[in-house]
């Protein structure tokens, strides 16, 4: 008498019903072992189960029988290679196998309930193949959950990668206001003081005080002029709060700014701003410094004001910021019309902040990186935004930029300000 237990496989392998001996998990027992095991352990539907299979399916005539008359005398087990002789035996998988010998390709264990999963030829104990292939969020460290269609769905940074369950981009989880990626649960960002969160590897070399970015702004500074666009007149450039940029912005009658949150501008009314400093010891409370605003009343001295550059991001996004805001502050130094099209003036502007970045391959200021792990990658974050320029999806940063980048390819940087210059248009 033989009693089946069927197999799930992910429901690959469909048969039709005279093959579905081959996807079951069978347990072959003689007339002795299964009085002594099942006689009196079987619940009312195992029985009914293992009758139904019975008139369905004629085991012998499917099994060949060897000269000896053993109707299991040509099989051999697919787990060891050995001859299945009377007992128990597993049909799965189109093969034959010793109960012991059907184990699970990741944990070496054997299969011994009645579902089990395949991938790539290969059987797993159910919970196995979940831990190796269903997602996990990389925010809460749980399997994602399949949507009401019973699918599973989830959301990934388009340049990080970085998988999340939906939910997440609704429950307040923070991201990193330089990077974008979300905050995990194992792992806390920094908060800043107008609010903003900032993950490690951007604090890392987060510039933070307007004094501290003086060398940069100088840097950025030789950068111009090393493209013979020198920048005339001295201009003012501080570190701001979000909410102060904000205040500048809408007081600033026919200010530039970055977009889409503003992390620059580029003044040209006398106003006062709030600026920020920061105090040189760290603490527990303060591990940048405690941080401090002072005002500063901004008297007009030439076309341009100021240029303001929200505090608190990586060196590298800061300096693209600057350069993208000085090349503002040279198309009016240099007597641009102020009426440019949004699009030429933005675009390229961006292709300053693009070429700024492209010639920082291995660069980073920060004091620490010789106890980064070697795992990071400053480079990574510089590709990072420069893919944020490439592919903003604006009419005036975006296509902008596409257009500009590509004029100065076909033409050169200084034959494109020319005629920018001449007609407000990029050259085609």
């Amino acid at each position: 008498m033989s009693a089946l237990l069927w197999a799930i496989s992910d429901g690959k392998n469909k048969r039709a019903a005279s093959d579905d001996l081959d996807h079951a998990l069978a347990i072959s027992l003689s007339e002795e072992d299964y009085s002594n095991d099942y006689g009196r352990g079987r619940s009312d539907y195992d029985e009914e189960l293992a009758r139904a299979v019975q008139a369905s399916l004629d085991i012998t005539d499917r099994l060949p029988s060897s000269s000896s008359g053993s109707s299991l005398g040509l099989h051999r087990c697919a787990g060891c290679n050995k001859e299945i002789g009377p007992g128990r035996f597993l049909s799965c998988m189109d093969v034959m196998w010793h109960p012991q010998c059907f184990r699970c390709h990741a944990c070496n264990q054997p299969i011994s309930g009645s579902e089990f999963a395949v991938s790539g030829n290969e059987p797993y104990h159910k919970d196995c193949y979940r831990e190796l292939y269903h997602p996990r969020c990389e925010v809460c460290h749980e399997f994602i959950p399949p949507n009401s269609a019973r699918l599973i769905e989830y959301r990934a940074h388009p340049f990080w990668g970085q998988k999340y369950c939906p939910a997440h981009e609704e429950d307040g989880t923070p991201r990193c206001c330089s990077c974008e990626r979300m905050e995990p649960r194992d792992a806390r960002y920094i908060s800043l003081d107008d609010g903003r969160k900032l993950c490690l590897e951007c604090l890392d070399t987060a510039v933070m005080d307007t004094l501290e970015c003086q060398p940069l702004y100088h840097e950025i500074l030789d950068f111009y002029e090393g493209l013979h666009m020198r920048i005339s007149q001295p201009i003012p450039m501080l570190l701001v709060e979000r909410q102060a940029l904000n205040e500048a912005r809408q007081n600033e009658k026919d200010g530039s700014h970055h977009q889409p949150e503003t992390r620059g501008l580029c003044l040209s009314e006398e106003q006062t701003v709030s600026t920020v400093y920061r105090r040189p010891r760290p603490s527990r409370h303060f591990p940048f410094g405690e941080m401090r605003v002072e005002s500063m009343k901004l008297t007009r001295h030439c076309e341009v004001t100021a240029i303001l550059v929200l505090f608190g991001l990586p060196r590298l996004l800061t300096g693209s910021i600057l350069a993208h805001e000085l090349m503002h502050a040279w198309l009016r130094l240099d007597g641009f019309s102020h009426h440019l099209d949004s699009a030429v003036e933005e675009g390229i502007c961006q292709v300053m902040a693009h070429m700024w970045l492209d010639s920082q391959i291995g660069s980073s200021s920060s004091s620490s990186e010789k106890s980064k792990p070697k795992s990071f990658n400053h480079d990574r974050l510089r590709e990072f935004f420069l893919h944020q320029i490439a592919m903003d999806s604006s009419p005036a940063y975006g296509d902008g930029f596409r257009s500009g980048h590509e004029a100065v390819v076909q033409f050169g940087l200084r034959r494109t300000l020319d005629h920018i210059k001449m007609t407000g248009s990029f050259p085609v």
